[in-house]
């Protein structure tokens, strides 16, 4: 009727074995460190960073070598700090730049490197390229070929040249 010992002990051991396969996938999922490397902190100042959101990677030449740690708003421009692993120098004339992986995916820190002095932990990238965002200029491109259009109506060929002159027929 009831369960013996070694059962209860052989059941204890198989949860316990359980909850730590758990914790392991979840931690491993969420790219959750439990003992994190050493990292030093640097800082840049971006005017536009859409889509951008801390956890998102930092990159020199594709290959992740940090990542974003914070973002909050200095003097009206967006003020990112990001961790970059020990080991891996970035230089004070190196371009920080927000890219976007693919088409529509995810953004990340793209560090182009210079040739200036060393950055310590702390230090601000000065030369940095914000972020492309793709529906701004979709709504520049809309604008643009809206006014165009209803000028174009009076053209007799209906073509308009890519100058954006209208031709007479004495000039062709």
């Amino acid at each position: 009727m009831y369960a013996s010992w070694k059962t209860k002990l052989i059941v204890g051991i198989f949860a316990l074995l359980g909850i730590v396969a758990l914790a392991y996938l979840s931690l491993s999922l969420g790219r959750i460190g439990l003992f994190p490397g050493n990292t030093y902190t640097l800082y840049a100042n971006f005017d536009d960073i859409s889509g951008l959101k801390t956890g998102d990677q930092v990159q020199i030449a594709g290959v992740r070598v940090g990542k974003v740690v914070a973002i909050s708003l200095k003097d009206y421009r967006a003020h990112v700090a990001f961790e970059i692993n020990d080991g891996v120098e970035v230089d004070s004339q190196a371009i920080a730049a927000i890219d976007t992986s693919g088409i529509i995916g995810d953004k990340y820190v793209s560090i182009s490197l210079g040739s200036g002095h060393i950055l310590k932990n702390g230090g601000l990238i000065k030369h940095t390229q914000s972020a492309f965002v793709l529906e701004r200029l979709l709504g520049q491109l809309i604008n643009s070929s809206g006014s165009s259009s209803s000028s174009s109506s009076s053209s007799s060929s209906g073509c308009k040249p890519a100058t954006g002159k209208s031709s007479s027929p004495g000039s062709l």
